[in-house]
């Protein structure tokens, strides 16, 4: 189901944002409140770290301020995402942005101030104000950037460079979502339809070879058109990480990216590492599915196809809905009833509509429910993406159980949460098969989830490691040095079985995460947990469940590696990635055994 405007969408499939700000005059005394507190904070401008007073003081007026700005941003960017063609909710998300532009600006003082002191004497403060415990952490993560401060002057000046940066991003977000046109294809059934960014997938998954290849190269067509504008956009988003990573003395933008987190490079390279010493499995995974379609070769517009036709693929939204929670049992009666405030308050935006943001997230604030924008098709992906996005929503939910300051989950830890739901409805519905296809079906599903996951967001992640050394190492950026480089990573993680089709080049310049550097590894860190996990809740260990639960509502109170052993998962170690492979192996040997029945 997809409505051609925004209008035409039925209020039932839209999500509740009237909970946030229910009118105009709602949001303008909240940019009101943001504009008066303003001078207050400024008043401790020279007196933060006067004594522990000041500094919880000043602690709690920034907390209050910032829980409303952060809330205008979600609500008016959340408002433009399910209709980028409105003019008058793009004028309201420019405002906020502008908004906190200039508080970034007021605020440039704040972390060259706090941190010319010596953490030892925030540690007597919170001695001698046990008021201040509860921004512990928080003091700590702050005083970890000690070595990569600025002084007032150059903070300021860094400060106002940092926001006239973003627009390479925002070019990219208005080519690949606001001004996309992706031509008119034919399907099955010779009828002419649009291509778009939600339908593509099902395209790529048609029986018909034909409407596969069209539909691929009609979507690369429109990329391969913009090659050097996409290689500008990228190259100045690369840019910019440069420029930050040398203004505040890092090694490398890699270095820079991990630092929050607490992660050393290890972590990311050792998952690299492993997977290719695993790439054999991807190999014949790639050949099973070749001789299953009776192909010569693999073309890259084949390797999304089912290679069962699954017996009832069409699960409407209530259908999927019942589903999703017999599939998520096994995380408990507690977990169950509060995931039924995601359909009883509205936190869904369910189905397309022309102008609206394509694939699906989660998003909300502290003081707003953890939203879902979703584009439900009426498919079994469609199911698995909802599980997705509410594992996100559900850690979100239990994560705002912890103080303001520690209720956000580190970004490394954000992908467990909603790849644990996404094993579990596979499981779910591969033991309730009925036939031998549909078991394929879904067996297959999981390796694929694997192999996109796993594989391809190593794959990745390889590439950014690569392109951000090159621009470091001086080597310069051309759309062909760029388009070269991701061409042969895909035919190093592919293998022989399939063949690299020359539009391929192009897949890098439309992956929306490359605008966030080094975001996308924590796709296969996140999986590799997440089947540790699952596979012990799955077997029935109460104390897995238990501690999952704890793992959900930790938020960021701690560094994302010790808040994953609460859940017996060691990142600092392949074994998890490891496991993962093994699992892979051991459903593609299942795959072996079924096919010769």
């Amino acid at each position: 189901m997809e409505y051609k405007t925004r209008k035409d969408v039925p209020n039932e499939y839209k999500w509740n944002l009237n909970c946030m700000y229910d009118s105009e005059d709602d949001i303008n005394k909240d940019i009101d409140k943001v504009n008066e507190l303003t001078p207050k904070i400024l008043k401790y401008k020279n007196h933060i770290m006067d004594n522990s007073c000041t500094l919880y003081e000043f602690l709690k007026l920034t907390e209050e301020q910032d829980r409303i700005i952060t809330k205008l941003y979600v609500y008016s960017k959340m408002n433009f995402d399910v209709d980028t063609t409105d003019n008058n909710t793009k004028a309201l998300k420019m405002k906020i942005e502008k908004l906190n532009e200039s508080l970034s600006e007021n605020y440039s003082f704040i972390e060259p101030e706090m941190l010319k002191e010596d953490y030892n004497k925030v540690l007597e403060y919170i001695k001698e104000n046990k008021k201040l415990e509860e921004y512990r952490f928080y003091l700590e993560c702050v005083y970890r950037y000690k070595n990569h401060s600025l002084t007032l002057e150059e903070e300021e000046i860094f400060t106002k460079a940092l926001n006239a940066f973003g627009a390479c991003a925002e070019t990219f977000n208005n080519i690949n979502n606001a001004d996309i046109d992706l031509g008119i294809i034919k399907n099955e059934n010779g009828e002419e339809v649009e291509l778009t960014q939600s339908n593509y997938i099902n395209f790529m998954k048609s029986k018909d070879r034909s409407v596969r290849e069209n539909a691929f190269k009609s979507m690369y067509n429109y990329y391969k058109g913009l090659k050097n504008t996409l290689s500008s956009t990228y190259v100045g988003e690369i840019k910019e990480s440069s420029f930050i990573t040398n203004v505040k003395k890092y090694k490398s933008t890699l270095e820079r990216s991990l630092y929050s987190d607490n992660i050393d490079i290890s972590v990311y390279k050792n998952l690299i590492d492993t997977v290719h010493k695993n790439m054999n499995l991807m190999y014949d995974y790639m050949a099973i599915r070749c001789k299953m379609l009776g192909l010569d070769k693999l073309h890259m517009y084949d390797i999304y196809v089912d290679l069962c036709e699954k017996s009832k693929n069409n699960i409407e939204f209530e259908e999927g809905k019942k589903i999703l929670f017999e599939a998520l049992k096994p995380l408990g009666d507690k977990y169950l009833n509060d995931l039924n405030h995601a359909f009883d308050e509205k936190w869904i935006d369910i189905y397309p509509n022309k102008g609206k943001k394509s694939g699906a997230y989660s998003w909300g604030c502290y003081d707003s429910y953890p939203y879902l924008l979703l584009n439900y098709n009426d498919t079994v992906d469609a199911v698995s993406t909802m599980a997705h996005e509410l594992g996100h929503s559900m850690h979100s939910y239990y994560s705002k159980k912890q103080n303001y300051v520690d209720s956000n989950y580190p970004i490394f830890l954000a992908e467990i949460a909603s790849t644990v739901n996404e094993v579990l409805i596979n499981d779910y519905m591969y033991r309730n098969a009925k036939t031998k296809e549909d078991k394929i079906y879904f067996l297959t599903d999981f390796l694929d989830t694997v192999r996109t996951t796993l594989f391809r967001q190593t794959m990745f992640a390889e590439f950014e490691m690569i392109m951000h050394q090159k621009e470091q190492d001086g080597v310069p950026l051309t759309e062909e040095e760029i388009s070269n480089t991701y061409y042969e990573l895909n035919k190093l993680y592919y293998g022989d079985n399939v063949i690299s089709d020359e539009d391929i080049r192009y897949e890098w310049s439309r992956i929306p995460h490359f605008y966030t550097p080094f975001y996308v590894y924590k796709y296969a860190t996140g999986l590799s947990s997440a089947l540790s996990i699952a596979s012990r809740i799955l077997n029935g260990d109460s104390e897995t469940k238990d501690n999952y639960l704890k793992f959900l509502s930790s938020g960021g109170n701690d560094y994302p590696l010790n808040i994953l052993k609460k859940v017996g998962v060691d990142m600092t170690t392949s074994k998890p990635i490891e496991e993962a492979m093994s699992m892979f192996k051991e459903k593609l040997e299942e795959l072996k055994e079924l096919i010769k029945q």
